[in-house]
């Protein structure tokens, strides 16, 4: 297969920030307004001031966004407009030309940087220890209202709007069958492609499945039904998403009902996107107590600046508000499984651990991996993992004649 650009209404794109938005982020930096603090209280009321300050310091005098951006430079990238939405795509071609299409998507509050660590590995496994026959052509788009990808102009982008985009988006790069990976954001998008195409999708790898974990207490009835693995992982499902829901679903709840009002705080400090982004990295991660001890602090700065950079924290946001209003078909809950192969890779760190049972209702399940380590940010914080599940996923369909 040829990739014409040219043909398909795709145009080549390149980062290329200028050095006056740099210089206006250090001067917002240097003169940031630093609220008061409650002393002795941790991560418990939000990010403490002490450990932002320092990051900021970082961010200001030791981060480099020249090397992040030619970092991602490095991968061919483009846009094209589909449905009225700009979209922003990485699209890396592996040197095996019989590799599996592979379409990943990232989620809130992510990017495409999420997967500077994983594309090498899947694109070219031969130059990095593993099976030619595992590779892949991978597409890394930016979820309209994300980065690069956004603002968008009108109401109505959520998570089928997005899989019907992506659909587009495959057939003008010449792929008429993909796999789909996603977490967060990503598996909710990435599960809608199997559900309304699924004669387009080979397979769905997930780290997050949406609506499989214990959010209602589970009754002795209901526990009695279960092995004795299965009801223990449901009562850690339980309390993981009880805590979570109590305590840690306050970006949620604005971002679904007020995000402009939001956007004003977070498109005008750095501080505040940094403060309003990092504390998903701490609490949704696999650490025991900063982020740093799960995901690259250069990594994660990164991805708050695609935010930063192009005044997304708004547009972003909105993808909330839109899942939340949804009516019709757009909001209807699943009657019968899909018919999508589907794995869920599920790592301990995240808030949201799925049950296989309740998983089962609505997916394909054909391939289920507990992992021992990692979190909600599989990618960056462990590539490895992710990469070897992945491979394996598309393997096991593979030999079964799925193509």
């Amino acid at each position: 297969m040829t990739f014409s650009p040219a043909h398909s209404g795709i145009r080549p794109f390149r980062i290329d920030i200028p050095q006056s938005e740099l210089d206006e982020l250090h001067d917002r930096l240097d003169r940031t307004r630093w609220p008061d603090e409650l002393p002795g209280v941790g991560w418990a009321y939000g990010v403490p001031s002490g450990y932002l300050r320092d990051l900021v310091r970082y961010w200001r005098h030791e981060y480099d966004w020249r090397a992040a951006e030619a970092r991602l430079n490095q991968w061919p990238q483009f846009t094209t407009e589909i449905d009225g939405a700009q979209v922003h795509f990485a699209h890396i071609r592996s040197p095996e030309p019989d590799a599996t299409p592979l379409i990943i998507t990232h989620g809130w509050p992510g990017s495409i940087v999420e997967f500077l660590d994983i594309v090498g590995p899947l694109t070219d496994p031969a130059a990095h220890g593993g099976d030619p026959a595992d590779a892949f052509h991978i597409v890394l788009p930016g979820i309209p209202g994300f980065g690069f990808s956004g603002p968008t102009r009108e109401t109505g982008w959520e998570a089928r709007r997005v899989a019907d985009t992506w659909v587009e988006l495959m057939t003008r790069l010449g792929y008429d069958r993909f796999g789909a990976q996603g977490g967060d954001w990503g598996a909710g998008i990435s599960r809608e492609l199997g559900r309304v195409h699924p004669d387009r999708v080979i397979g769905i790898h997930l780290n997050l499945l949406p609506g499989a974990q214990a959010a209602t207490e589970p009754t002795p009835e209901e526990l009695q039904a279960l092995s004795p693995e299965e009801r223990e992982r449901t009562l850690t499902s339980w309390g993981r998403w009880d805590q979570w829901f109590r305590d840690g679903t306050g970006y949620a709840s604005v971002q679904s009902t007020r995000p402009q009002t939001l956007s004003y705080a977070l498109t005008d400090s750095p501080v505040g996107q940094l403060a309003w982004i990092v504390e998903k990295f701490q609490e949704w991660t696999d650490s025991e107590e900063l982020p740093e001890e799960a995901v690259d602090r250069d990594l994660m700065l990164t991805n708050v600046m695609l935010y930063w950079l192009t005044g997304t924290a708004g547009s972003s946001a909105r993808v909330y508000y839109e899942r939340a209003h949804a009516q019709g078909e757009r909001i209807a809950a699943p009657t019968e499984p899909s018919t999508a192969p589907t794995a869920v890779a599920s790592f301990p760190g995240d808030p949201q651990i799925p049950l296989r049972h309740k998983a089962e209702r609505t997916e394909n399940i054909v391939r289920w991996t507990e992992l021992d380590r990692g979190g909600h940010f599989a990618a960056m914080e462990e590539p490895d993992l992710l990469v070897g599940d992945v491979r394996a996923f598309f393997r096991q369909l593979r030999d079964k004649g799925v193509d």
